[in-house]
């Protein structure tokens, strides 16, 4: 029987979910590089492989999350923490649905990320 408590189980499904979209927004940067006519070629190179890398990174705090792993938590709270002034800056630009989706993202994982059981679950281990 695991000991990982849903609020866990949460947190990792956010973080993978931010992953997840990360690695399709770096590859989709990667594929309008190739196929279009970029301004600066090295600058879409090098923004799709960062989108790709830090969703690869996310992927893998998601997934020691998941196996209650102790050092997760700390890259998982850090990134929620820097999500949130990306969120309001996209509500601030107009761009209001994935601004909003992003902060009750962040908060979710905050929330979840630091909640009474998530710390014990990773305390005991």
């Amino acid at each position: 029987m695991s000991n990982r408590p849903v609020t866990l189980t949460i947190a990792a499904a956010v973080l993978a979910l931010e992953g997840v979209v990360a690695v399709l927004l770096g590859g989709y940067a990667g594929f309008e590089t190739i196929v279009g006519r970029p301004v600066d070629v090295s600058s879409s190179i090098a923004l799709s492989a960062f989108g790709v890398v830090v969703g690869a990174g996310l992927l893998a705090v998601g997934w020691g999350l998941l196996r209650v792993a102790r050092w997760a938590r700390g890259p998982g709270v850090v990134t929620q923490i820097f999500t949130l002034p990306v969120a309001v800056s996209l509500v601030q630009s107009g761009q209001w649905l994935p601004g909003i989706l992003l902060i009750v993202l962040a908060l979710a994982g905050l929330g979840t990320l630091l909640a009474p059981a998530t710390t014990r679950a990773l305390i005991e281990q």
